[in-house]
């Protein structure tokens, strides 16, 4: 089964800036598309960005011109998150839709506070 486990999350003022990864327990062929999907309290989870294995990718308008999403293709992805705003503050899945599954990782936090 594989496992995706994320990172870079933490506290950080406005205006700030994070570098999150999300690497999975294995090599994972033909992905068809990965992303970030982060859920703030009493919200459901929402898109915030994905990413094709033609490299296309897909923003939510709430993030356009401040996230960039990229990826290796085979195991991990990254979500570069600039001009951070308390509004962002949420717990970041990501996730892996590949032939083999659809797998979800457990998240990490990002607190955007002064």
């Amino acid at each position: 089964q594989v496992q995706l486990v994320e990172s870079g999350g933490g506290l950080v003022q406005p205006g700030g800036s994070l570098r999150l990864s999300c690497v999975a327990s294995e090599v994972i062929f033909n992905i068809y598309r990965m992303g970030w999907y982060p859920q703030a309290p009493g919200r459901q989870r929402e898109l915030v960005a994905t990413v094709t294995s033609f490299g296309s990718t897909n923003y939510a308008d709430s993030v356009k011109g401040r996230f960039t999403i990229s990826t290796d293709n085979v195991k991990t992805v990254f979500l570069q998150m600039n001009s951070l705003k308390p509004e962002d503050t949420a717990v970041y899945c990501c996730n892996v839709v590949a032939p083999r599954g659809d797998y979800w990782g457990q998240g990490t936090q990002v607190t955007v506070s002064s």
